[in-house]
């Protein structure tokens, strides 16, 4: 491996600090200490207004950026080398001066059901009540289950768990890759298919965020990126952005390659589930980011548009 360029004796890793963040960040620090041996790399705990926000819906305060935004000012004012974030959180237009300059392989990118007794969505009761954050969730669960009663679930996966061991839901849906990473595999009574429950953008994905002048940070992280990862994540990430998805909406989008054919299958929903856009389309890889746009604007040309607008207006 060539010697990377400016280089320094400590690399300082910015996270959240719910324990899957850290697990996260944790695992990034392990990668890192093998690449570079030589260098200190210690985790910084950051508090985001997401963290601090637990009683009211993302979608009401900001949005996804909520997870991000404090790191990133950290960042900026080089208090920190890079930070570490579950993709789907980052919004789709990034500060100047900042990029995504790593992006490992995915974890499955799905939605899974989690309940007491195992039950799945085909055979909870009618009226059950799920607990999710998620619009994008809650749309597409009343898509396929009108009679279900969506409520809100914020708080750290483990928080989440205990809720629905508590009794306060009969199920409750969080990302698949999350409780795979943090080895409760065995808590998922069913992993949701992407027909039944398309991905958030980028779900599954870690983007390992640095500043756009740090030659150091870019060389040593290039031993980590996932080039397929990569592409599938632009792809999903150019719909997110040509739809203008800035706050928690109901917008799901899921990438697959298969050699060199990407496929993107994106989605917009109604909160109630009764109006549900889908489009797929295939393209070559390299074409990433424009497969992403067309897209969006078939999703547009299809209806998307007024069912945006009702929920932004909503939001």
């Amino acid at each position: 491996m060539s010697i990377p360029t400016q280089a320094r004796s400590t690399l300082v890793i910015g996270t959240r600090g719910s324990q899957l963040a850290i697990w996260q960040a944790e695992w990034v620090q392990g990668q890192l200490k093998q690449i570079v041996p030589d260098v200190t790399v210690v985790l910084q705990r950051i508090q985001t207004s997401g963290d601090k926000i637990q009683d009211v819906p993302l979608a009401k305060v900001g949005g996804k950026g909520l997870f991000v935004k404090e790191i990133e000012e950290a960042l900026l004012r080089k208090d920190i080398d890079l930070a570490v974030h579950s993709m789907k959180d980052m919004p789709a237009v990034l500060p100047d001066g900042l990029r995504i300059v790593c992006i490992p392989e995915r974890e499955d990118p799905r939605d899974a059901l989690l309940t007491r007794d195992g039950k799945t969505l085909d055979t909870l009761p009618m009226g059950a009540r799920v607990g999710t954050s998620s619009l994008r969730r809650q749309s597409q669960l009343l898509h396929a289950r009108p009679d279900l009663r969506i409520e809100m679930l914020r708080g750290n996966v483990d928080t989440r768990l205990r809720k629905l061991q508590e009794n306060h839901f009969d199920a409750i849906v969080l990302a698949a890759s999350g409780l795979m990473r943090l080895g409760w595999e065995s808590h998922i009574s069913e992993c949701l298919s992407v027909d039944v429950s398309l991905p958030a953008i980028g779900q599954g994905a870690l983007g390992i965020e640095g500043r756009t002048d740090d030659g150091f940070v870019h060389d040593v992280l290039a031993r980590l990126e996932h080039h397929p990862t990569r592409v599938t994540v632009t792809a999903e990430r150019a719909l997110l952005k040509r739809l203008e998805g800035g706050c928690q909406v109901p917008i799901a989008g899921h990438a697959v390659l298969d050699g060199e054919c990407l496929t993107l299958d994106g989605l917009v929903a109604s909160l109630d589930g009764k109006r549900c856009v889908r489009y797929s389309l295939s393209g070559s890889m390299s074409e990433a980011e424009s497969l992403g746009t067309k897209v969006a604007e078939e999703l547009l040309a299809r209806g998307a548009q007024p069912i945006l607008q009702e929920v932004y207006g909503a939001a």
